[in-house]
């Protein structure tokens, strides 16, 4: 194994890594960008109000992307076998 395929399989890791996860990141900054707009508007000053619409958003989110999750990581794994498999 040489030097840029070390490269390649890091960088299709790192690449991998983003699109898992990825959607539930995007969706917890803008579900957190909205409470704080939200308590920004009302003057609502209560720091525990963000965690819980975070913590369902994120769930939903990963309960719909985990087929697409599932599929990249399993892609990821069987490319990884095969070029331990090809030497």
């Amino acid at each position: 194994m040489n030097g840029a395929e070390v490269l390649d399989i890091a960088r299709d890791g790192i690449w991998t890594l983003l699109q898992v996860a990825g959607p539930p990141m995007i969706v917890g900054l803008l579900v957190g960008v909205l409470i704080a707009l939200f308590q920004a508007l009302t003057q609502i000053q209560e720091m525990t109000l963000v965690f819980i619409p975070k913590i369902i958003a994120i769930f939903v989110t990963l309960l719909v992307a985990m087929p697409f999750m599932g599929e990249a990581l399993g892609s990821f794994m069987a490319r990884i076998t095969s070029h331990i498999v090809g030497g």
